[in-house]
């Protein structure tokens, strides 16, 4: 009963963390690429496009996302897998259902601001916000967004670098269609864009690796293993300048406990010696698999 209930809240709190990236990207979508022609590829690029060459009052740019997702969404399930299909199929239809409602409660016939460059850094960085908490959680908001986790997968690309490859066709047609004043501005972004996926998902998997250097081990390992439930691996060291024999506890923790741990540490042994650096890659057991 316990591991069902603990199950059904971590669902809950990865649908409440995918509902809040759709919410932020819908906002920067909306609300500040489209009413300045920014097409920094995407979907959401693409119907930019698609609602320019094809004006229909029916196929506004929310419902042609919504056609182009449904596609792709299908290659998405035969490449990647039925859980990541069922996540982007949420955000998918939550972020043409947002752009739907955005469209009809404040519609917008120009920009927001006369700063072109001042809302092309809101255009890409609410959407690379959003489109990294996704990424984290193993979903995405559809569209070429899935080319991208596609090419992650079978490739050795960053998703910075998919995403790029994946966008950089959409970008470039905004020349064209939008004058080269907004492609230039849509080509900045999509660079802009992949350099922030990368650095804000990079900052989801951030760990601390702890060294400590004390005389007394015990009682920062019990707090290690009894209260933050984690391993650590002890090391006989000496000392090249006092000429002492001491121990060094190597643990690797997330954020939160990294803190709770150096709290702990300087509390119980303030003569403790600490070396805290940070990775984003912690192959083995209870993190990455190789």
């Amino acid at each position: 009963m316990k591991v069902t209930k603990a199950r059904e809240l971590n669902t809950l709190e990865r649908y409440l963390l995918l509902t809040l990236g759709i919410l932020i990207t819908s906002i920067g979508v909306y609300f500040f690429k489209f009413p300045n022609n920014f097409s920094t590829g995407g979907v959401s690029g693409l119907s930019l496009i698609l609602g320019r060459v094809i004006p229909s009052e029916v196929l506004t740019p929310s419902v042609l996302m919504l056609i182009i997702n449904v596609a792709l969404l299908v290659v998405g399930f035969a490449f990647i897998g039925r859980d990541f299909a069922f996540s982007t199929v949420y955000c998918s239809m939550l972020l043409s259902f947002l752009m739907n409602i955005f469209e009809r409660i404040c519609p917008l016939s120009h920009p927001l601001t006369t700063q072109p460059f001042l809302e092309l850094c809101f255009a890409v960085l609410l959407p690379a916000f959003g489109s990294a908490i996704l990424f984290h959680l193993g979903a995405s908001s559809g569209g070429t967004d899935i080319i991208a986790m596609i090419l992650r997968k079978y490739t050795s690309m960053n998703i910075g670098l998919a995403l790029m490859v994946a966008d950089s066709l959409i970008t470039v047609a905004a020349l064209f269609f939008f004058g080269i004043e907004s492609g230039l501005y849509s080509i900045l972004g999509l660079l802009l864009k992949s350099a922030l996926v990368d650095y804000v998902a990079d900052s989801f998997r951030i760990k601390k690796c702890f060294q400590i250097i004390t005389a007394d081990p015990q009682p920062i390992v019990d707090f290690i293993v009894k209260v933050l439930h984690r391993g650590a691996t002890l090391e006989d060291v000496h000392g090249a300048y006092t000429n002492g024999s001491k121990t060094m506890i190597i643990t690797v923790l997330n954020r939160s406990q990294a803190l709770a741990l150096r709290r702990h540490v300087h509390m119980i042994d303030p003569h403790a010696f600490m070396i805290i650096t940070a990775s984003t890659e912690i192959v083995g057991k209870g993190f990455l698999k190789d």
